[in-house]
This record gives structure tokens, sequence and C-alpha cells, in this order.
């Protein structure tokens, strides 16, 4: 202002400066629990030799040391509640990871090996696989690539034809053993998955493949009209089936492979409208969905 004198300016500038700049206060520290420590002075020399022993002490005593009680206590009640279990269920209902050698799942040959490479080994045994995709992308073809692999080591392969479209001709130019080979041809979708579920409970089958879940026609509809509505009869039959043959499977080191078709839904306009049929419960039973497209012809070069 015109009214300030110049030796009172400078004072001026310095108030309003302290007026409108934040003091800058120290950080606080933070405390930090230190571990319990104990110090013992070494015979014949002034210097310590500190021993730490951090204290892991919580309520149900689950971070204890070796040689707390309480441990020894929870170990002694687990071991005798699985051998109570294994008593009632049967033996191995309730067991250890590292002593049942389960910690891998083996696999076998697939006939195609990017697929094996892509696939970690191959196709799991005793798990679900779903091969779906349009008309004549070659899910027959893979289907028989890998009966022929099982039956080269040693296996057995079950073919539920309920297509009625199995070529023995085309089978054994792929290696297929057709003399060894089970096939059957169901007349209707309960009796095709009521098959399959024996043999898979026999113990004696390494593979089995339903060629095609698209083909699995419920009893009802067979009996029933044509043109009559029968709405989730095939969905429901998949569901109450698959519940049933993934732990039979899995007890039995049979692989499972479903090879199914796409449909397309009506009326969608945003989003894919491809659809495999049977439902969602093969989806989160199958371990392995392969899907199988037509790229192109291989052309023969002379």
């Amino acid at each position: 202002a015109p009214w300030t004198s110049a030796a009172t300016q400078p004072m001026a500038t310095a108030a309003a400066a302290a007026r409108f700049t934040p003091a800058i206060l120290p950080r606080p520290r933070r405390r930090v629990p230190a571990p319990c420590a104990s110090a013992s002075s070494a015979s014949g020399r002034g210097n310590r030799r500190l021993r730490c022993e951090f204290v892991a002490s919580v309520g149900n005593g689950a971070l204890s040391g070796e040689d707390d009680p309480r441990l020894i206590d929870r170990q002694k009640a687990l071991d005798a509640a699985m051998t109570d279990i294994n008593n009632s269920f049967g033996k191995g209902s309730v067991t250890r990871l590292g002593s049942a050698g389960g910690a891998f799942v083996e696999t076998f040959p697939s006939g195609c090996l990017t697929l094996d490479f892509a696939l970690g080994g191959g196709l799991p045994k005793g798990r679900v696989v779903e091969v779906y995709g349009p008309e004549s992308s070659g899910k027959t073809t893979l289907a028989l690539h890998a009966i022929a692999e099982i039956q080269k080591l040693g296996g057995n392969a079950m073919l539920v034809d309920a297509e009625h479209a199995f070529d023995p001709a085309y089978s054994k130019a792929l290696g297929v053993d057709i003399e060894n080979l089970i096939v059957c041809q169901p007349d209707n979708g309960e009796m095709a998955l009521e098959i399959a579920d024996r043999m898979c409970r026999s113990g004696a089958i390494d593979l089995i493949c339903i060629d095609s879940v698209s083909a699995l026609t419920p009893r009802a509809e067979i009996e029933g009209e044509i043109g009559m509505q029968q709405m989730g009869l095939q969905a429901r039959l998949m569901s109450q089936a698959l519940r049933k043959m993934s732990g039979n499977a899995s007890k039995a080191g049979c692989t499972l492979m479903f090879l199914n078709q796409i449909r397309y839904k009506i009326g969608v306009f945003y989003g894919n409208p491809e659809v495999t049929s049977g439902g969602i419960a093969l989806k989160f039973f199958a371990s392995v969905r392969l899907e199988i497209r037509h790229i192109g012809k291989i052309k023969s070069v002379r």
C-alpha cells in the first residue's frame, strides 16, 4: 500500500508469508513391536549373542511350533477322524494327496502330436472331455484316433454310436482295431447313458466315446408324436447322467469323451449365437473342451 513505509514493508511481507505458509510438522514415527529377544553373554568375551524367538501364538494354535502340545493333540485328533471316516465309508474315502500318489493326472495320446503338447501330455484319464464343432469338422475322426491310441497301449475302448453312422472301413484306415472295438448302437438316450455307465463301473474300459450328444434322444420324445413340444428333456437327461457318471469315471480311471454339435440361438443380434446342445451340465463337468473347426482343404501335391 502507498501508506506503508519502506522500513515496515519487509516485516509485513514476512508476517504475510508466515500467515499463509502451512507449517511443516515432523512426521510421527510408527512404532513396530520388536520380537522377543533374549541376550546371553558369551563366556570369555564381552560381546552379546542375541537369539530371537518369534511368538506365533494364535487362538487355535495353528502356527505354533512342532514341540507345542496343542499341535500334537490336533494332529492326533485329525488322524483319529480320518481313521474313523475310512472305517465307516471304506478305505480311501479320506486320504492325504501325497500318500495317495494322485498329485498328477495321467494322460494318454490323442493321436495329434500338437494337440498333446497343447493339453500338457494328452487327454486326461478319468475325466470328462467334450469335443464340439460344426458338422463335418473332424470330431469323429479325432475320437477314432484317440481310440486307436488307447488300443495301441493295450487298453479297451467303447464307441456309443447314437447317430447309427459308424463306418468300420474308415475306422480301420485310421488305425482302429475293429475286431476288439466295443460298439453300441442304442435306441434312446437313457439306454445309451446307462450302458456307458455300467461299462465304466466295470473298471475294464479305458475310453468311452459317445457320438453324439445331439443324437441322445430321450425316450419320452421317441414315444411321443412328431411335433409335440418336449421342453428341456435332453438337458435334464444329461444333467442327471453326468452327476452319476463323472464320479464313476474318476474312480475307474475311464475317460468319457462326448462329441457335441453346434446349434444357433434364435433372435440373437449381439454376441455369439452359437450354443452346444444338451444344456450346460456338460460344460460344467467337462475337464477339457475342444472346439473343432474346418479351416480349409489339404490338397495333395504331385
